[in-house]
């Protein structure tokens, strides 16, 4: 669950930072996956370290 967490915080994350900075429709898909993958990478760690100390 922390994954796709992570996942919907990044793209979000992303489309809103290029959309701050006049980005075109590309723009938009590229900046929300590549945030959406940074946001997924993050909740995989996170889920990991929680299972880890649990």
């Amino acid at each position: 669950m922390i994954i796709i967490a992570g996942l919907l915080i990044g793209v979000i994350l992303g489309l809103r930072y290029a959309r701050q900075h006049g980005g075109t429709g590309l723009d938009l898909a590229q900046y929300g996956a590549v945030w959406g993958i940074i946001g997924t990478l993050i909740g995989v760690v996170l889920t990991v370290g929680i299972e880890k100390l649990l």
